[in-house]
């Protein structure tokens, strides 16, 4: 054999770098692609991206390097198709996952999630949220920690999701009022520091649960293909919103946006604990709905759990019918004042009142119409969220962004 290289295999070799070195830009672009499944194949791939055939076949090969995506070298035609078939692009199943985790009134849970927003496991803790939240965040860093030791997974950063607005850019939880954390809580740093003292890689963030909902849904679930998406949710306690604008999370100018839960919808209903009265977040809530029914909510389980099951179970009892209904009615109210106010092309809700959309669909809808200026002209389209735990995938979501940002760094 000569010793000398072949020069075509030279060429070869430096046409496929320079493909690569263009394509270098898009890696980021390109696994957001894949991650939200907007990217199923090569050829949407191409064809999103805006570059040749090579230069994506690159992109996606350098990311099946990175142990991101997987590429189907063995690709099926879709019946009556023409051409030839493209390959299939997905996320690695067995690739990195972030630690995502999510405290509440209740507790915690804690997961680690791959790409595209999938749960690769998840463990959940019931305890008494104090006014350290050291303690707290001690208990959900340790849970983290303990499924990243079992499943053996690389991990490349940390979200959590609070019941509170975050302010930025300090990271600080303003205003737990469902929660004994004093006003100002610095829970990011807090989070961050634990993250790092277990040894978990990768940056730390922390955000309000309801923008993390939002955000999760808007990329995988109910609200995939919304340009203006209004969220409101209400969990454990209380009632929050959120909103993507043209495919972004908006937070306002220090994270602190959409506090849907401070509507006046009852100006005679009860007292709020930001010193008002018939505010969202008591008029429609878990505990709004138990009080109406004449329920006296118990320890064993959490309140949200108490309020679905009496509703997906007992709504044929005419108190819980007629609680039910009085919900859906103020829920309905601040809808329609929102609708007003940002004219949303979709809206989508959460936990309990996911649930109220299911059991009285059409007097939900009624009353938004009823109040609101696309009553007469139009529908804004009213869905339940379609994540299981969406504050969870939406805490991976802000871990995950660096490396969607750029593959490369992230992940050095």
């Amino acid at each position: 054999m000569s010793g000398k290289a072949d020069p075509r295999a030279a060429g070869e070799g430096s046409t496929s770098r320079t493909r690569l070195d263009r394509g270098r830009a898009a890696l980021g672009p390109a696994l957001e692609l894949v991650h939200t499944g907007r990217a199923p194949t090569r050829a949407v791939l191409t064809a999103e991206l805006g570059v040749t055939r090579a230069t994506a076949g690159a992109v996606a090969a350098e990311l099946e390097a990175l142990g991101l995506i997987r590429v189907d070298a063995r690709p099926g035609a879709a019946a009556g198709s023409q051409g030839r078939p493209s390959h299939r692009l997905s996320v690695a199943e067995d690739g990195p996952v972030v630690l995502a985790a999510q405290v509440h009134a209740d507790g915690f849970r804690a997961a680690l999630v791959g790409l595209g927003g999938r749960i690769v496991a998840t463990a959940s803790g019931r305890e008494t949220v104090d006014a350290d939240p050291a303690k707290v965040l001690d208990s959900v860093v340790e849970a983290g920690a303990e499924l990243l030791r079992t499943t053996g997974r690389r991990c490349v950063g940390a979200g959590l999701a609070v019941p509170s607005a975050v302010a930025e850019p300090e990271g600080l939880a303003l205003n737990p009022l469902h929660l004994a954390w004093p006003p100002g809580a610095p829970v990011r740093r807090l989070f961050a520091e634990r993250v790092r003292a277990a040894g978990i890689t990768g940056p730390a963030f922390a955000a309000n649960d309801v923008n993390l909902a939002a955000l999760a849904e808007h990329r995988h679930g109910a609200g995939r293909g919304a340009r203006d998406l209004l969220c409101v949710a209400t969990g454990h306690r209380g009632v929050g919103g959120a909103l993507v604008l043209d495919g972004r999370l908006h937070t306002g100018s220090s994270g602190l946006a959409l506090e849907v839960g401070h509507l006046t919808v009852n100006p005679e209903g009860r007292p709020c604990h930001c010193g008002s009265r018939g505010c969202l977040d008591v008029e429609a809530d878990p505990l709004a709905l138990l009080t109406a029914a004449g329920r006296e909510p118990g320890p064993e389980v959490s309140l949200l759990r108490q309020a679905d099951d009496l509703i997906r179970h007992h709504y044929d009892d005419p108190a819980v019918r007629a609680a039910a209904e009085a919900l859906v009615d103020r829920l309905g109210l601040g809808l329609a004042g929102l609708v007003n106010i940002l004219n949303p092309d979709r809206i989508i809700l959460g936990g309990l009142h996911g649930t109220l959309l299911e059991a009285a669909p059409d007097r939900l809808r009624a009353v938004v119409a009823d109040r609101s200026l696309w009553g007469q002209s139009g529908e804004v389209p009213i869905l339940p969220c379609a994540l299981a735990h969406n504050s969870l995938v939406g805490a991976a979501e802000l871990a995950w962004q660096p490396v969607l940002d750029d593959p490369l760094t992230a992940l050095a």
